[in-house]
């Protein structure tokens, strides 16, 4: 399987072996499947991508592999392990698959802006993320994750999102440091890898992304040019 420019190759390698089920409401192909060790994972294929006037062609699972990058160089853990993989339908992005409790209720934690919620809103920022939907946050135990980031890392100004209950509120001093790796990554190899997948447009933009924040120290408002909030909302 060769792995695409700017993803670099994981230390997880999933071969998706069978697809059991489909996610009918995700607007590209999202498959429940498993790998050859049994394991259940989220296979999104580049084939199963559908056409968007605003980001490009074959772009969404490269998207999704960077993100989870993104994450770890900011020094969060909240999106589950994301890896290139390949599978029935092809070459694509491969994710751990993570549980929803059934007692988890993300539209309470949005409502009440809980601070477990700052690592997703400052990921979102700097990944520009145009799909932050209550239904990609998931929790597992006592665990937040934030799935489903195909829509992330454009140039212009992109973000939607739930969370603009932060609108204009202080980072937390935690975020300072979070936001310093981030640039220092894309200064680096993150950085390398984000402009040979997506083009050095995207890497310039996600660092000048992370360092207004870290500049302005708050979150930003929601925009009155352009719809604000991803539809639906769910």
């Amino acid at each position: 399987m060769s792995v695409p420019q700017g993803v670099s190759a994981p230390r997880w390698a999933p071969e998706v072996v069978e697809v059991i089920g489909r996610f009918t409401a995700a607007s590209n192909a999202t498959l429940l499947a498993t790998t050859a060790d049994g394991e259940r994972v989220i296979y999104k294929p580049v084939a199963g991508e559908a056409p968007l006037w605003d980001f490009p062609p074959d772009s969404l699972a490269v998207r999704e592999v960077l993100t989870y990058e993104a994450s770890r160089a900011l020094g969060f853990d909240v999106v589950p392990e994301t890896v290139w993989g390949s599978g029935p339908f092809g070459p694509g992005a491969v994710q751990r698959f993570v549980d929803d409790a059934p007692d988890f209720d993300a539209f309470a934690l949005v409502r009440s802006c809980d601070p477990t919620l700052w690592p997703v809103a400052v990921l979102d920022v700097v990944c520009n993320n145009a799909d932050r939907k209550l239904g990609h946050l998931v929790g597992s135990g006592d665990r937040l994750w934030a799935i489903d980031h195909g829509l992330t890392f454009h140039p212009e100004d992109k973000l939607r999102t739930v969370l603009w209950g932060f609108a204009g509120q202080p980072l937390p001093e935690a975020m300072d440091g979070a936001l310093d790796r981030f640039v220092a990554a894309v200064d680096g190899k993150f950085g390398n890898r984000l402009a040979s997948g997506l083009g050095a447009a995207e890497r310039s933009a996600a660092r000048d992304r992370a360092a207004a924040l870290r500049r302005v120290g708050h979150h930003p408002h929601p925009p009155d040019d352009r719809p604000a909030v991803p539809w639906p909302p769910y």
